[in-house]
Parts: structure tokens; C-alpha cells; sequence
């Protein structure tokens, strides 16, 4: 019998998608091929504690055991160990699924480079521009995609010059628009604004999560369609998915509470309406040099079937019921299968990249 690959299930994390994240290392704990893989979880509570393991009271900050990096930010620490006698000294490869801050956003993807292990998924850069909303634009719009009017703001500017910045959007966009963290996802700290005093409360809400503030335009009568892309330099997309949401928008509570938001899959868009948002989600993804797995998010005009790119997930969500794992299914693609193809990927990307050469022959430290 071959040896298990030993993967490392990293999720929590400190940030507003926490719960989420929580929810998707389940799914994937329960799915995973146990006579294939060796799974290590490691935890991340709220405060950015790592352990071995789920723990409820360490969740609940009542007790820290078995914390070993990094240690409390408030304690001025980078490492701190407690109690990590079975801290697992090898891995074979690392699957976080670490949404948002501080775990989508490149910083812990720079750690696993650091140590020279294979992980899931994006790597540094592209993970720190997919999650930056404002840098995303900006590499879509260069690459002749699609993207809708929007002007980007500091949490100073927020506090300080908010009449300033109302007027600026009333001018140059005009009611409604959404106000959103730039680095962030799940619909966490976004609202619509139809006038001033909902401006106002939304730039205040947004500032909340991020120093940068991002105030767009809303699309008319819009579809919110979402493609799955998997792959490394040649990546495959999904069918597409169309999202009904319950609310007037697709937030936060719609999407993990209410659960009674539609999902259509396959989408009922014409042929040449799908094909071409596929081929956009395969731009988006190859553009910002992305890895193993996306979500990609489009609006649909409603009377003219524009397709504007919203954004790009490096790491979507992941629970069984979850978009980017349903659109694989449709696509042919079981969940289980699902986890195997992306585990084969981060191995097959960090071969790779194991063939760059890091050192140069040089005579400048000889005598």
C-alpha cells in the first residue's frame, strides 16, 4: 500500500470570515479520502493563534493550549509555544482554507513559501491582488475587461471630508450604490446606499474593515452570474450559475443564514452570453497569475446583457453547498473529486517551481 500524502487543513483565521471558513474545512474534513490523505487540522482562532486540532474553549479564548505561531499580536511576539508536543514537523502539502484577511490576501501564502511546501491554491501575488478590490479593478480594467464606474476612498478621508465624498459620488456615479471594504469578501461590511444618509452609514460600516473604501456603481436590473475556475497555467471553467438572491442584494445574512437565496445551475443565459463570460473568467484568472482554484463573479445587464466582471475568490467558499464546489458538480466534477484534483495541482505547481534556480555563481564575497 502506497503512504498517505500528509496534508495540512488549515482554516479560522483572523477575520470577518471566520465562521465561514470554519464551516469549509468541515465540509472538506467530511469529504476527503481518508484512504489517500492523512489530514492535520490546524486551527486559527479569532486572536490569530494557531493549534492541533478544533478547540471550543480556545475559540472562546477561555483557555490557549497548544498555541504555537504566532502568538497574540497584543504581546509584541512572533513566536510563542505552549504545550506543541505533537506539532506535526512534516507535511506533505498545505490546503488553506483561509477566507479573507489574513488568509486569502497572500501573507500566509508567503509563510508556506517561506517554508517550501506545496499548498492549494493562489500564490502570493495573486491572492494580494484578488483580494485587494481596488488593485483587481485596476488589472481587469487593463486587460480590457469590463468593470463598473467606481471611486475609491480612505478610511481618513471617511472620518474626515465625508461631505466631501458624498458629493463626489453624487456627482460622478449617482444613487444607488454599494459601499465595501476593498479587502474583503462574504458581503461582509457592503450596503447600499439610495441616498446621502445611507451613504453616509455605508462608508462608515465599510471603514470598519478596511483603510480603503470602495463606492460602485450599481447595475440595473443586474444578474449576478458566477463561473468556478480550476487549474494552473491551463486552467478550465465551470458551467455558469446564476445567484436570485432573497434580498435586494446578496449579503452576508442571505448568504449564510436565511438560506433562502436561489441558485440556478446551469444558468439560463444564451450559448454565446455563457461562452463569452467563461472565456472572461478564464482572462480574469490567467491575468492576475492565479493557481489551482477561483470563483469568478460577473453583473448581467438586465435589458442589454452587458456582463461587467465584479470580482475574483482565490479562495472561495467551500462548504459542500457552496457555489464554487455546486458549478464543478454541474461541471462533472464530484465535491471529493474536487478536493483530490486541487491537492495534485499544488504538488504538480510546486514542482514546478522547484525548477527555478535560486543561487547565482558569483565572485563578489571571494578574496
Amino acid at each position: 500500500m502506497s503512504k498517505k500524502i500528509k496534508v495540512a487543513l488549515i482554516y479560522g483565521g483572523r477575520s470577518g470570515e471566520h465562521e465561514v471558513s470554519v464551516l469549509s474545512a468541515k465540509s472538506i474534513l467530511g469529504a476527503i479520502d481518508k484512504k489517500k490523505y492523512d489530514v492535520v487540522e490546524i486551527f486559527i482562532n479569532k486572536k490569530g493563534q494557531w493549534q492541533i486540532g478544533f478547540d471550543k474553549e480556545l475559540v472562546e479564548g477561555k483557555r490557549a493550549k497548544q498555541i504555537f505561531l504566532p502568538a497574540d499580536p497584543t504581546e509584541k511576539e512572533l513566536i510563542s509555544v505552549k504545550n506543541s508536543g505533537d506539532f506535526p514537523r512534516k507535511v506533505d502539502v498545505i490546503f488553506p482554507v483561509l477566507h479573507g484577511t489574513y488568509g486569502e490576501d497572500g501573507s500566509v501564502q508567503g509563510l508556506f513559501e517561506l517554508a517550501g511546501i506545496p499548498y492549494v491554491g493562489a500564490g502570493v501575488a495573486a491572492s494580494a491582488v484578488g483580494m485587494d478590490k481596488v488593485l483587481m479593478k485596476e488589472i481587469f480594467e487593463g486587460v480590457g475587461l469590463s468593470i463598473t464606474r467606481c471611486l475609491v476612498f480612505l478610511r481618513d478621508q471617511v472620518e474626515n471630508n465625508s461631505e466631501e465624498i458624498i458629493n463626489r459620488v453624487e456627482n460622478e456615479i449617482g444613487y444607488p450604490v454599494f459601499t465595501k471594504p476593498a479587502n474583503l469578501g462574504s458581503s461582509v461590511g457592503i450596503s447600499k446606499a439610495k441616498n446621502r444618509n445611507e451613504l453616509q452609514s455605508g462608508l462608515m460600516i465599510a471603514a470598519e474593515y478596511d483603510r480603503k473604501i470602495l463606492v460602485e456603481e450599481s447595475i440595473k436590473e443586474a444578474r449576478e452570474i458566477e463561473v468556478a475556475v480550476l487549474g494552473n497555467d491551463k486552467p478550465k471553467a465551470s458551467v455558469c450559475g446564476e445567484v436570485i438572491p432573497s434580498k435586494e442584494f446578496y449579503d452576508y445574512e442571505d448568504k449564510y443564514i436565511l438560506g433562502k437565496t436561489k441558485i440556478i445551475i446551469p444558468a439560463k443565459l444564451s450559448d454565446e452570453v455563457s461562452d463569452q463570460i467563461r472565456e472572461m473568467a478564464l482572462k480574469a484568472f490567467k491575468s492576475i497569475d492565479c493557481a489551482g482554484m477561483a470563483r469568478v463573479d460577473f453583473l448581467v445587464e438586465g435589458k442589454t446583457n452587458k456582463i461587467f466582471i465584479s470580482e475574483i475568490n482565490t479562495i472561495p467558499g467551500f462548504t459542500s453547498i457552496s457555489m464554487y464546489p455546486k458549478l464543478w458538480e454541474a461541471s462533472g466534477v464530484s465535491y471529493k473529486n474536487l478536493i483530490d484534483k486541487l491537492i495534485t495541482l499544488a504538488i504538480e505547481r510546486y514542482s514546478d517551481k522547484s525548477k527555478n534556480k535560486t543561487t547565482y555563481p558569483s565572485k563578489l564575497l571571494t578574496t
